[in-house]
């Protein structure tokens, strides 16, 4: 059964989700501004949870002439640190046409034994070309969620840190015999920084 508002609201007060917006957010107030700006949302939602991404960290895949990518032995040379920018309408990444990038939430998560999350990509960055995958934390599992990101368009895109990025869908189901923490997931724990593949 997919949770609701209410559902996420009370698991959050133990833990689920930290920071937690109890509300759906749209308009901020930024430093550099006297008045309220529009956000990409953030916050509860009826069904689910936005989360944002962080301003930590931001990663490209770039093409190392004479490798090829090996998930079972991963080259961090691969990915590339792209730079936090800032503008009146708030901070962001850049994330080029046609490549693939990597950041992480602002959100730690706390999973409980009978519930996992899938994370989806928000809409308003599906009309621009980007497309995030679909990302699973299962039972168990705590930490800061790693979010891979697609531009499938022909042009530059901005991905906005500190904004939402991809909506959190909770799912329960009977308590699992093994969760990801008693099988000591590889994942486990995951800090504030873009986590690579690992076997």
């Amino acid at each position: 059964m997919i949770k609701n508002d209410a559902w996420i609201k009370q698991a959050a007060s133990k833990g689920l989700i930290e920071p937690f917006e109890p509300s759906l957010i749209r308009r901020v107030q930024l430093p550099t501004h006297g008045h309220e700006t529009p956000v990409i949302s953030y916050g509860l939602s009826s069904y689910g949870y936005d989360i944002r991404l962080s301003s930590k960290e931001f990663r490209i895949f770039r093409h190392v002439p004479g490798t090829v990518i090996d998930p079972k032995n991963f080259n961090p040379e691969n990915l590339e640190p792209s730079d936090l920018r800032k503008d009146e309408n708030g901070s962001y990444f850049i994330l080029p046409a046609h490549s693939y990038g990597l950041g992480v939430a602002l959100e730690r998560l706390q999973m409980p034994n009978n519930i996992t999350t899938i994370c989806i990509g928000k809409s308003t960055y599906a009309r621009c070309g980007i497309i995030a995958n679909l990302t699973p934390a299962e039972a168990g599992w705590r930490g800061y969620l790693t979010l891979e990101f697609s531009n499938s368009s022909s042009a530059d895109c901005r991905i906005y840190a500190n904004e939402g990025v991809v909506q959190l869908l909770f799912l329960e189901g009977e308590p699992c015999q093994v969760s990801y923490e008693t099988r000591r997931g590889k994942y486990q724990d995951q800090p504030e920084a873009v986590t690579i593949a690992r076997i």
